[in-house]
C-alpha cells in the first residue's frame, strides 16, 4: 500500500517550485503565489467554487491599484511639489479608488472582498518593489501580479492532490500506526 506523502514535504517542494517560476528573465513576484495560495485556505480551500472566485477578485484589486499608481502619476503633483502636497493628492486618489474598489465588492462576481485586497496589495508590492521586466512600467506589474496570483489557488490545489494518497486506500488506523 502507498502512503500519503505528508503535507509538510509536499507543500515544501511545491514552494521550492516558486524559485524558478519567479527567478527568471522576468522577475516575476513568487510571494504572489504565496499570498494567493494562503487566500484560497483562507476563502475554505481549493474549491473550483473558492479558485473561481479568487480569481475574479484579485484581478480587480490588482486593477483597481494600478488606477491608483496612473492617476498619482498624472495627478501627484497638482497641488504642488512638497511632500504634503503630493500626499494629500494621493490621500483624495486613494479615498476615491478604494472607495470604489469597496463597491465593486457588492457585485456577487467580485464579492470575495479579502481577495481584492490581496490583489491590490500584491500589486503595490509588485510595482514598488521592483519586480517585472520593466521595473518602470505600472503595466507590467500589473500583468506580472495577476499572473503569479492566479497560480496560487492553482499550487493549493496541487498540494492537496499530491497528498492524496495513491494505490491502496490507507484507513485512519493505519495512517496513525505510520506515525507512531
Amino acid at each position: 500500500m502507498l502512503r500519503k506523502i505528508p503535507h509538510e514535504i509536499v507543500a515544501s517542494i511545491l514552494a521550492a517550485t516558486t524559485a524558478f517560476v519567479g527567478g527568471n528573465a522576468l522577475h516575476l513576484p513568487p510571494w504572489a503565489i504565496f499570498i494567493a495560495w494562503a487566500g484560497t485556505y483562507l476563502a475554505g480551500g481549493p474549491h473550483l467554487a473558492v479558485m473561481k472566485r479568487l480569481w475574479a477578485a484579485m484581478p480587480v484589486g490588482s486593477t483597481y491599484a494600478l488606477i491608483i499608481v496612473l492617476l498619482d502619476t498624472h495627478w501627484g503633483t497638482a497641488l504642488g511639489t512638497s511632500t504634503l502636497a503630493k500626499d494629500a493628492v494621493l490621500a483624495i486618489i486613494i479615498l476615491v479608488v478604494n472607495s470604489a474598489l469597496m463597491y465593486t465588492g457588492r457585485i456577487k462576481m467580485f464579492s470575495l472582498i479579502p481577495g481584492m485586497f490581496f490583489g491590490f496589495a500584491s500589486f503595490f508590492a509588485t510595482y514598488f518593489g521592483g519586480f517585472g521586466w520593466d521595473t518602470t512600467n505600472p503595466w507590467v506589474a500589473w500583468i506580472a501580479v495577476i499572473a503569479m496570483n492566479a497560480l496560487g489557488p492553482v499550487y493549493a490545489w496541487l498540494a492537496e492532490w499530491l497528498v492524496k494518497p495513491r494505490g491502496a486506500v490507507v484507513t485512519p488506523a493505519q495512517e496513525r500506526s505510520s506515525v507512531d
